[in-house]
């Protein structure tokens, strides 16, 4: 039997104790004056998350862009979830934990388990190799319910902005409601347990406790947004505001009773408040923090405004029947939508979909949600209605979860022993010279399978970002490792961004060849100048507290050398510059090591392509991933005018392997074997150690000349 007020986006309100009753999750009270209001049930609330579902879709889909629609299904979430929580403390004086959860994730997780196994099906049919064991990782995480702070992490990584786009990463937001889930019925049970010992109602308990996490968490939404907005994003304790506003409605609705005028205002104004936000507000970039009210707001007005009678209120538009069955399948809309939209731009090479690949994307993901809506989320519940105890309801939930774990184990175990097998090869140099085939001419190589395997190289990075020692691009403390040999008397010191730190490799086989101990110190986009720098056309405060920290670090240290990047290149203009230059500050700071007593060995930067070298690699094979040097870098190095300008300092030296990484302009995506990039301009470590001869004689010139 379907469940007409029960919520569909990850809201299903199961009644804290068993029962064999259906459970109107949105059986709340309506404004005493509001028509439709005799049995409970709340039609307009299917519509709104109609709206909202489709509002999700259809940005994601042609704006590429978010609606806010999701702050709408937080809201209602609060609203539905602890109007039932507080109405089962006043009927069985108690919220029944382990029933609620037990009925929850049986509600929850046969939907999710399909969809995250029909991922794991398509993922392995339309997308590239190396996007599988992310995609395998992500699946995991969302199945588990902590997908947003997997997204979090990444989100301030640095090395982590360009990554494709995930097929579940709309998981954020069930992972954010199934912590909501575990928390909420813990707060209202202590409420309770208050309003007892102290003869309170407790309606007014739960909403003083309420109004606490209203308060705390919009604060701190309001400071982490603005602090580091995409943390912020993902982070469950900035969003816990937009539930606690829920259940203020919910427990404040039976007060409201706006005449019927001003509840046809509040419910066409919410309805345009909510359509346009995603329009007038860049979502993505602004919310939770205060932006966030104007959905969550708007939504509110709605449901205020409630069953107006009224032929011109906006719940005449909200209570169509067929806003009323997208309402009914909106959570598994939510579900397939962004993975069938994954797909299609995977398959049609897109970044964006056309108006008839959108439309096709939205009707595909409908006939899914229809079809597990029918097949699943009601056929689960007959099937297993004999039963209903806490027990069988969390093991029919952990169930339909266990095919997709299953699965994501044994194609995990796969790759691994996939990458076991290539790493058999490698331990043979000579199948896997790298840079030294281009110093030799590539005579001789063996043709055998690319090294990192692309689906692996995101995870062939310096090994100082697996230990936590480069500085993100928030944090402004001067983070240092020491790699090499720790005990020798002499030191190199990395230094610099993340251009900087894809020399690591090359240099810790350096430092362990020669005795030399190598101190990394890099942070992530923040170049090692004095000149004030900006990060994604923002300005970028952060870089400049770190580099002075750095100059005191190494004044501290006192090294025999710095290494670290002597031009830089980029192919974006909002960066400041384009191509290739010796950006303003270098020889200035060169100076200051000058003074210091320290040698300089400056890098020349590397070239950097508009496409992700690993991921062109996987679709299309090395033949078909050849990038040019001329974007990035200029035919003739910045580096031999500043010579012959006589500017460089005496402690200054400079190398440059760019004549190993092109030829004629033209940049191989693989070299000896080897893949170069793991993503559009950084060295896997692999290649990068290939390079350590390349570097080696100019390194122990200075070394020899450094005088301590």
């Amino acid at each position: 039997m379907a469940r007409r007020g029960g919520p569909r986006f990850g809201t299903p309100a199961p009644a804290p104790k068993p029962s064999r009753r259906p459970v109107k999750a949105a059986a709340v009270q309506s404004p005493p004056t509001a028509p439709g209001a005799k049995s409970g049930y709340r039609p307009e609330i299917q519509g709104l998350r109609a709206v909202a579902v489709l509002l999700v879709a259809v940005y994601h889909v042609w704006l590429g862009r978010v609606s806010g629609g999701v702050d709408v299904f937080l809201l209602l979430t609060g609203f539905l979830i602890t109007g039932s929580l507080v109405r089962a403390v006043e009927r069985d004086g108690g919220v029944g934990l382990l029933a609620f959860w037990s009925r929850l994730l049986r509600r929850l997780s046969p939907a999710a388990g399909v969809v995250l196994l029909g991922v794991l099906a398509a993922t392995a049919l339309f997308l590239p190799k190396d996007r599988w064991r992310d995609t395998i990782g992500e699946a995991v995480a969302a199945a588990l319910y902590h997908e947003n702070y997997r997204l979090a992490f990444n989100a301030v990584d640095y090395l982590a902005q360009d990554v494709a786009a995930s097929p579940v990463q709309h998981f954020w937001s069930l992972s954010i409601q199934g912590q909501f889930y575990i928390v909420w019925p813990l707060l209202v049970a202590a409420a309770a347990w208050a309003a007892a010992r102290r003869r309170l109602p407790v309606r007014k308990a739960v909403a003083a406790a309420l109004v606490l996490v209203f308060a705390a968490s919009l604060a701190y939404s309001v400071y982490i947004t603005g602090a580091d907005q995409r943390w912020a994003y993902f982070d469950t304790g900035a969003r816990l505001w937009e539930f606690a506003l829920g259940g203020l409605l919910v427990l404040a609705l039976p007060h409201l009773n706006p005449p019927r005028v001003a509840r046809i205002a509040l419910g066409w104004g919410g309805l345009a408040a909510l359509v346009l936000c995603g329009l007038l507000l860049q979502v993505s970039t602004v919310f939770p923090g205060y932006a966030a009210l104007w959905p969550t707001l708007a939504a509110g007005a709605i449901v205020v405004a409630g069953g107006t009678g009224s032929r011109f209120g906006a719940d005449r538009l909200l209570t169509l029947r067929p806003l009323l069955y997208v309402g009914g399948i909106s959570y598994a809309l939510y579900l397939w939508h962004w993975p069938v939209l994954v797909c299609y731009l995977a398959v049609t090479d897109r970044t964006a979909a056309s108006p008839v690949g959108g439309a096709a994307v939205l009707a595909v993901s409908v006939a899914l949600a229809a079809a597990t809506k029918a097949v699943v989320e009601d056929g689960v519940p007959r099937l297993t209605r004999a039963r209903t105890t806490p027990m069988w309801s969390a093991a029919v939930g952990a169930a339909c979860l266990a095919p997709m774990l299953v699965a994501s184990g044994g194609w995990s175990a796969a790759l691994d022993a996939e990458q076991r097998e290539r790493e058999a090869f490698v331990a043979d140099p000579a199948n896997y010279p790298g840079a030294l085939a281009a110093r030799n001419g590539g005579s001789g190589l063996r043709d055998l399978p690319v090294y990192p395997a692309p689906a692996e190289a995101a995870d062939d990075v310096p090994e100082s970002y697996p230990d936590g020692c480069n500085q993100n691009v928030a944090g402004s403390e001067v983070l240092t490792c020491e790699y090499g040999d720790p005990s020798a008397e002499r030191t190199v010191a990395l230094v610099g961004g993340s251009h900087a730190a894809h020399w690591l490799p090359a240099l810790a086989e350096l430092g362990e060849d020669h005795g030399w101990r190598v101190v990394n110190i890099v942070k992530g986009a923040c170049l090692f100048t004095d000149l004030a720098q900006t990060y994604k056309g923002e300005d970028y405060p952060a870089c400049a507290e770190w580099n002075e920290g750095v100059l005191r670090e190494l004044a501290d240290l006192g090294p025999d050398v710095v290494f670290s990047t002597a031009t830089t290149s980029s192919i974006d203009k909002e960066a400041g510059f384009g191509g290739e230059v010796v950006v303003d500050g270098y020889v200035d700071r060169w100076r200051e090591l000058d003074a210091l007593g320290i040698d300089v060995v400056g890098v020349r930067d590397t070239p950097r392509f508009g496409f992700d070298v690993a991921e062109c690699v996987a679709e299309k094979g090395p033949e078909g991933c050849v990038g040019h040097a001329s974007p990035s870098l200029e035919r003739t190095s910045p580096l031999a005018d500043l010579t012959e300008s006589g500017d460089v300092p005496d402690n200054v030296s400079f190398v440059d392997v760019n004549d190993l990484l092109c030829e004629d302009g033209r940049c191989p995506s693989v070299i000896g074997n080897v893949l170069v990039y793991w993503d559009n301009a950084h060295f896997t470590a692999t290649f990068a150690r290939t390079l350590a001869p390349a570097i080696e004689d100019e390194l122990k010139a200075a070394m020899g000349a450094g005088g301590r």
